[in-house]
């Protein structure tokens, strides 16, 4: 059953090398704020579900199940007023849950041109100091090692 108004429950998926390059996007509205792959949960989707459509939707990677690591971890954020309109009146919180995707190497992303204007691979410390958003940075930052799955998307 669809609404008219978003869901106010996200996911960030950080998507990644082992090297720990990072895939950043911009938005093409407003100009200039960079993220990792994120999107509201729809209708009863779960965040794993919602994470594998957005990282089709937004940057054509067919993820499984397997190949995101769910943090089992979120974070409540006052949503940004530029976007408060898309939310039911009286909402001003969100909670984003986090995953992330370990990819053998940086390729090209297949962006949603609705969406995203440009994406670049950055090294880490560089892509936390570029992102808008202060759970996207934290997430960068804390990404480690262990956190790499074993499968990757095709």
């Amino acid at each position: 059953m669809n609404t008219p108004y978003k869901r106010p429950e996200s996911v960030l998926v950080v998507i990644h090398t082992p090297a720990f390059e990072i895939l950043l996007l911009e938005r093409v509205t407003p100009a200039g704020f960079w993220q990792s792959v994120t999107g509201s949960l729809e209708d009863d989707e779960t965040p794993l579900d919602t994470a594998l459509r957005e990282v089709a939707e937004e940057i054509g990677f067919v993820a499984h199940p397997d190949d995101l690591e769910d943090w089992h971890q979120s974070h409540v954020f006052e949503i940004n007023p530029l976007w408060r309109h898309r939310y039911a009146p009286g909402v001003t919180h969100n909670t984003e849950h986090v995953f992330s995707l370990c990819l053998p190497e940086k390729r090209p992303a297949r962006l949603a041109q609705d969406e995203h204007a440009e994406y670049l691979w950055l090294p880490q410390t560089a892509a936390a100091e570029k992102v808008f958003s202060w759970t996207n940075r934290d997430a960068i930052l804390k990404l480690r090692s262990d956190r790499n799955p074993l499968h990757f998307p095709s």
